[in-house]
């Protein structure tokens, strides 16, 4: 509407603007705006993706022609004409769809109903244009006073625009030119979207300029208009351009979230009659006021168009004069004032003939097959959309060839996922964490299931599951492995019910492996669950080890191993050369739809978040990790600290790490990785590699999941985050367990991301979403990191001078006298002394931190002003604050907020400290000494014990007697205790290699050790002096500036409370400090806007999924349903076919 009304006041006879050029002037900045918008969004995907020269210059001769139209319609024709016709000859720019339609859908054999929509929409379009002309033709003959050439531009208009969707039927056509082009276009979108955008901003401006010029009116006009005139152009040009953008971005959301029909298709069908209904509403109401109002001889439409000429709208308002002008429109139509009922029938004939025609050309976006998060470029064949016809630009872009694709989409794969979990000394809570969780997954998705998306195998691996037992032969499984059994056994009892038969866990088989034994159960809905118990003995133990054993096993032997057999068995090696592209094709194949999910042995999770990582998986090829939110379960004030830091970690720096650029570490708590990119030798072969030098060990064992992330990055893959699937994992209580992890996450964290900035120039040649402003937002983060220390000295410091009012300089030596302390004690107590002592500082530092809050919300009440370091506070406050009100679910972790902000003493600096002085011990600190499994050690031979009371029933259930498991020395044989007849013992070898190559255990070499130790001694030695030399330089040239005074300090002018500047009063900051400030502010401010765009994105991926998933359940069931019903007939049918004369003789 605000579109049609800004034609009007363009027209020479409006009376609402009387400066027509500034009239055109919006008009054509209206059509200009969305390939401003475009522009700028792939200028912006230039600099932080990656751009590729297109080849062929095709596209600038389709867009000079589609801008000329446009331009021609709606600057040149389309004010010549009445504002009814106006609202449907838009819908006419769908003939050259239509036609492509047809010939596409013949060419591809299509089923007759599409070609016969197709057929007709040319039809009424056609015959739309027909009538058009026929309908002016008939008027001009009659009244003599009717122009023509409108006419003609108008369709010439609409035939140019129509020429905008072509490349929606480029590859339907057997035309190696159409196709090379419309693979030219994609291969190089966003070069093609600038030059397109620079070439319609261009013909646009000069069919503008040269149109005023030709009719007589002066551009210097606009340089003098009326206050109305302004009002009212600037008004309809805002809400023109916000209601286009509003409608293309809603557009984009309604078909990611599976609402096509509803919330896309129907809604745009019916703009163009609602406009017209609405028109039609206003002008038939003010005519029926008009005949109420007049006498009997002056109450027919002639009268009516008369008085609407000749009336004059002076003394109207500027939005009844917009509504008088639009009468106007069909008022001043000789045909419509005599009441000519053959021309107002052709051309109403012609407006219908289009809205049909474009209804039938654009009917196949109801029957697409649009998945979950489509992207926008699978969905909509351009980026532009067009701001004078936003609806048929819409429909028209919807890619018409998904409908013949769907069958090789990959969400018609199935994909099957392998559930890794690495345990080591779980306890019985953690491991029934996980297992409930497997037993979920197993229920949602069974083996045999009417989906046909994903398949499931899990696969749990247990380290150092052995142990020698004084006085008994053979290796024994130890207390850990054999809770593990009875956890599944247990899970399973449970998952049978209270009330039914409660018998053995079926199918399970034992069997003998190189590294030890593996346990195959088959769960209640026939998915396998594997427990690999590995023997340091035998093969490698530590977390990294197993995950390359897993990846081996899964990805490599077990792929391939079947292909080898066939040559083991007899098959010749020429026959399997002649099919090796056929094998080749079919582990490509498979390592696309194969994934791995790793997971830790105490986290707990629910279906949906799996299918959730899934789903980036499945849907972006280049996506070869994705991670999810992890948050930390347990009590205590260490939990707490631990919450808080996750939720900011998640909900800003991850965010804001997925939107710029890609997600430097995916948690190994839970994880989904890509096949096809872990096999690559630059990433599998590599993370394969042992630990030879002193830096290795930092970056390779002691953050397994960043390094790998790693090496994924550096291979060109992308890694993301989806905040919608959540997982929980215990994390550490106590503060020696919580300092000892992140003495291991703070060194590796920092040799992996130097390790990427170091070949940063590389990998952002081959990763287009690492690019170089992404590494300079990094480098800019790690040099916070680095100087984080230093930062809390300074903070403190402030305090200092606030409280006890000293002066600066002696502020400064006081704050960093007691990291200096803990520095030197660190080099000379033990470990566990310097955590103690790490422990009693925290308490102090948590009642600095109180006082430095005090004093900074103290010196702006005391001056009365707001200072920067208050300023900084309290926008971090709200930031924070905005962000939990953001993630309702996790609202109530912003109360953790105050734990996080006393302990910042003891997380950035103390712990600091100990992480580099320590960094040379390559332990892995958790779960290093064994736990008491049960909580309750005097029930330790009773496994599980349940009591209940419902309907006046006690129901009690409980299980006695340990299962044993035990290794015969003789050939390493697994044998099965008694207890557990049902067990099968099958003597398996199986027959994969890899345990020699990489996963032989090491051998203990006391001189490569002695060596190793004194090399990570230097190396910790080395990194602490550069470390704390930076630090110190910031401490020490903030030192020299507070001595100095104001002569090298900035003045900033003085904001008291009440919101004004006090005049010729300042503060004075020195630089590093204002440096610091705006630097972390700039973070911060854009972790935030990250933050606002990936949330949206959630919450249309969330939405999507629960529309999704509750179509397919209900498709599902009515498909079971009437399998059973068939099942139940034939039943029926046999009973009544041969067991009732059965009956019938025995009687």
């Amino acid at each position: 509407s605000s579109l049609l009304l800004l034609i009007i006041v363009a027209n020479e006879n409006s009376t609402a603007v009387s400066t027509k050029p500034y009239a055109l002037l919006f008009l054509g900045c209206v059509l200009v705006t969305p390939s401003v918008l475009s522009l700028i969004k792939s200028l912006w995907k230039i600099i932080f993706k990656d751009s590729k020269m297109p080849r062929m210059p095709t596209v600038v001769f389709t867009e000079f022609f589609v801008a000329l139209g446009t331009a021609v319609l709606t600057i040149v024709a389309m004010p010549k004409f009445d504002i009814l016709t106006n609202v449907m000859m838009l819908n006419s720019v769908a003939i050259l769809s239509a036609v492509l339609q047809v010939a596409g859908n013949i060419v591809m054999k299509e089923r007759i109903r599409f070609i016969t929509t197709s057929i007709f929409a040319v039809i009424f379009i056609t015959l739309g244009y027909s009538l058009f002309v026929a309908g002016y033709c008939v008027e001009a003959a009659k009244y003599g006073s009717i122009p023509i050439t409108p006419v003609g531009l108008a369709i010439a208009g609409t035939l140019c625009v129509s020429l905008n969707w072509w490349e929606n039927y480029s590859m339907l056509f057997k035309s190696h030119f159409l196709q090379s082009v419309s693979e030219d276009i994609k291969r190089s979108r966003n070069i093609v979207c600038i030059v397109s955008s620079f070439v319609r901003i261009g013909v646009i401006a000069s069919v503008l300029g040269a149109y005023v010029i030709l009719s007589g009116q002066q551009w210097s006009s606009v340089l003098s208009v009326s206050q109305q005139t302004k009002t009212v152009v600037l008004s309809l040009f805002a809400v023109q351009v916000i209601s286009t953008s509003l409608c293309h971005w809603f557009a984009l959301v309604a078909c990611k979230m599976h609402a096509v029909r509803r919330s896309f298709v129907i809604p745009m069908w019916m703009v163009s009659p609602a406009v017209l209904v609405g028109f039609l509403i206003t002008f038939i109401s003010h005519f029926q006021s008009f005949v109420s109002s007049s006498s009997t001889a002056g109450r027919s439409v002639t009268a009516y168009c008369e008085t609407m000429v000749k009336t004059s709208t002076s003394q109207l308002d500027a939005y009844s004069q917009l509504i008088m002008d639009a009468r106007r429109t069909l008022c001043s139509r000789s045909s419509f004032m005599e009441g000519n009922i053959l021309v107002q029938g052709l051309l109403g004939s012609s407006l219908a003939c289009w809205w049909i025609g474009l209804v039938l050309c654009t009917i196949y976006t109801c029957f697409l097959k649009v998945h979950r998060i489509e992207r926008t470029r699978d969905l909509f064949v351009r980026r532009h959309y067009e701001a004078a016809f936003i609806d048929q630009s819409m429909l028209l872009n919807m890619r018409f060839e998904i409908h013949f694709c769907n069958r090789t989409h990959s969400d018609y794969e199935t994909m099957t996922v392998f559930l890794c979990a690495t345990m080591w000394h779980e306890t019985y809570a953690e491991m029934m964490k996980i297992i409930l969780s497997l037993f979920r997954l197993d229920s949602f998705r069974p083996r045999r299931n009417p989906y046909n998306d994903v398949s499931f195998e899990f696969h749990i691996y247990f380290d150092d599951a052995f142990q020698d037992v004084e006085k008994r032969k053979g290796r024994h499984v130890n207390e850990y492995a054999e809770t593990l059994l009875v956890v599944i056994k247990e899970v399973y009892m449970l998952n049978s019910g209270v009330f039914k038969k409660m018998t053995r866990v079926p199918s399970q088989e034992i069997i003998q492996t190189p590294y030890g034994g593996r346990l195959r159960y088959t769960l209640p809905h026939g998915n396998i669950l594997n427990v690999h118990l590995k023997d340091k003995n035998l093969i490698r133990n530590k977390k990294r080890w197993s995950q390359i054993m897993y990846l081996y096993y899964l990805l490599g032997w077990k792929l391939k191993h079947k292909y080898f057999l066939r040559y083991k068995h007899g098959q010749k090696k020429a026959t399997l050369e002649k099919n090796l592209m056929v094998i080749l094709s079919l582990c490509s194949y498979k390592k696309r739809n194969m994934c791995i999910l790793a997971l830790d042995g105490d986290v707990d999770f629910q279906p949906s978040a799996v299918m959730l990582l899934i789903d980036r998986l499945r849907l972006y090829p280049e996506v070869g990790a994705v991670c999810g939110r992890i948050h930390p379960t347990g009590t205590g004030p260490m939990v707490w600290y631990q919450k808080f830091e996750y939720a900011v970690g998640h909900w800003l720096q991850k965010s804001a790490e997925h939107v710029f650029g890609s997600v430097l570490c995916s948690p190994g708590c839970f994880s989904l990785f890509r096949a096809e990119a872990l096999m690559g030798d630059n990433v599998m072969k590599k993370y394969a590699t042992k630990a030879t030098e002193a830096a290795h060990y930092i970056q390779y064992d002691q953050g397994e999941d960043r390094w790998l992330c790693t090496l994924l990055l550096q291979q060109g893959w992308r890694v993301e985050y989806n905040a919608a699937s959540n997982s929980y994992t215990n994390a550490p209580q106590d503060f020696k367990e919580f300092y000892n992890q992140r003495r291991r996450w703070g060194p590796s964290t920092m040799a992996n991301t130097l390790d990427l900035l170091g070949t940063g120039s590389l990998t952002s040649q081959r990763n287009k979403s690492i690019s170089k402003p992404y590494m300079i937002y990094q480098t800019i983060s790690m040099a916070g990191s680095i100087l984080g220390p230093a930062t809390i000295c300074l903070m403190i410091a402030g305090s200092f001078s606030f409280v006890f009012d000293v002066t600066p300089s002696t502020s400064l030596a006081l704050a960093s006298l007691p990291p200096a302390i803990y520095l030197v004690l660190c080099y000379n107590l033990k470990i566990d002394t310097q955590i103690t002592v790490a422990a009693v500082m925290s308490i102090l530092y948590a009642f600095l931190m109180t006082a430095t809050i005090l004093s900074v919300i103290g010196e702006m009440v005391v001056n009365d002003t707001f200072t920067p370091s208050g300023l900084f506070f309290i926008s971090i406050v709200l930031i924070y604050v905005t962000t939990a009100l953001l993630h309702p679910q996790e609202f109530h972790l912003i109360i953790y907020g105050i734990v996080y902000v006393l302990s910042i003493p003891s997380g950035y600096l103390l712990l600091t400290i100990y992480s580099i002085v320590n960094m040379n011990n390559v332990s892995w600190g958790t779960r290093e000494t064994a736990k008491s499994i049960f909580s309750d050690t005097s029930t330790n031979d009773r496994k599980y014990e349940w009591n209940c009371r419902c309907c006046s029933w006690n129901v009690r259930i409980q299980m006695d007697n340990d299962d044993t498991v035990t290794m015969n020395p003789q050939g390493h044989h697994i044998i099965p205790s008694e207890t557990q007849p049902s067990e099968k013992r099958l003597p398996i070898q199986d027959g994969w290699d890899l345990q020699e190559r990489y996963l032989k255990p090491m051998s203990e070499d006391n001189k490569e050790k002695e060596k190793i130790a004194a090399d990570l001694k230097d190396l910790r030695n080395n990194v602490t002096i550069v470390f704390f030399m930076f630090n110190a330089l910031w401490l020490g040239a903030t030192f020299f500036l507070q001595a100095i005074g104001q002569s090298v300090s900035i003045p900033i002018p003085k904001l008291k409370t009440e919101g004004h500047v006090e005049p010729g009063q300042y503060i004075y900051i020195d630089p590093i400090q204002l440096m610091f400030l705006l630097g972390f502010s700039f973070l911060l401010l854009i972790q935030f806007v990250a933050m606002l765009w990936h949330r949206l994105q959630t919450f249309i991926h969330y939405v999507s999924y629960h529309e999704t998933e509750a179509k397919a359940a209900t498709k599902a069931c009515s498909e079971s349903m009437e399998e059973l019903m068939k099942e139940n007939r034939v039943n029926c049918f046999l009973v009544y076919r041969f067991c009732l004369p059965v009956l019938s003789r025995l009687s």
